[in-house]
C-alpha cells in the first residue's frame, strides 16, 4: 500500500501519478504497487515537483509496518529507538513557529494567573 501527498505541484505530475495510483482527494494518491514502481515514481515526483512538497508513506517490513519518504517538507522522519516518528517544525524562540506562522504564546491569561492578580489587587487595596 502506498499513499502520496503532494502540495503545490504541477498539474502534469498529478496526471502522471493517476496512471498508477488513485487520486482520492486533491493531491492525495493511494494505491498498491511494487517496490520498483514505487521507487521510480518517487524519482519522478522529486524530479518534477519544482517548489512543491511531497510525502510518501508505504508498507515496509519493520515494527510499524510502514516507512516514509519526504521531499521539501517541514516535517521530517526521525528514527527514535527503532521507530520512525515525524518531527514537527520547532518553535524559533520568538513565539513564531518555524513554518513562518504568527502563533504568539499569550501569558498571564490562565485562571491561576487571574486568581493571583486578583489576590495581589485585594492585598494592595487593603494596605
Amino acid at each position: 500500500m502506498v499513499v502520496v501527498v503532494l502540495t503545490a505541484c504541477p498539474l502534469g505530475l498529478r496526471g502522471d501519478l493517476t496512471r498508477w495510483l488513485l487520486e482520492i482527494a486533491s493531491g492525495v494518491f493511494v494505491g498498491h504497487i511494487t517496490a520498483r514502481v514505487r521507487d521510480r515514481l518517487w524519482e519522478r515526483i522529486t524530479g518534477q515537483i519544482r517548489t512543491g512538497k511531497a510525502i510518501m508513506v508505504y508498507s515496509a517490513r519493520n515494527e510499524q509496518h510502514l516507512s516514509f519518504k519526504v521531499h521539501r517538507s517541514d516535517w521530517n522522519p526521525v528514527d527514535c529507538e527503532g521507530l520512525t516518528l515525524m518531527e514537527r517544525p520547532t518553535d524559533g524562540g520568538d513565539g513564531r513557529s518555524a513554518g513562518g506562522g504568527n502563533r504568539y504564546r499569550r501569558t498571564g491569561w490562565s485562571n491561576a494567573s487571574k486568581y493571583r492578580r486578583a489576590a495581589r489587587f485585594r492585598r494592595s487595596r487593603s494596605s
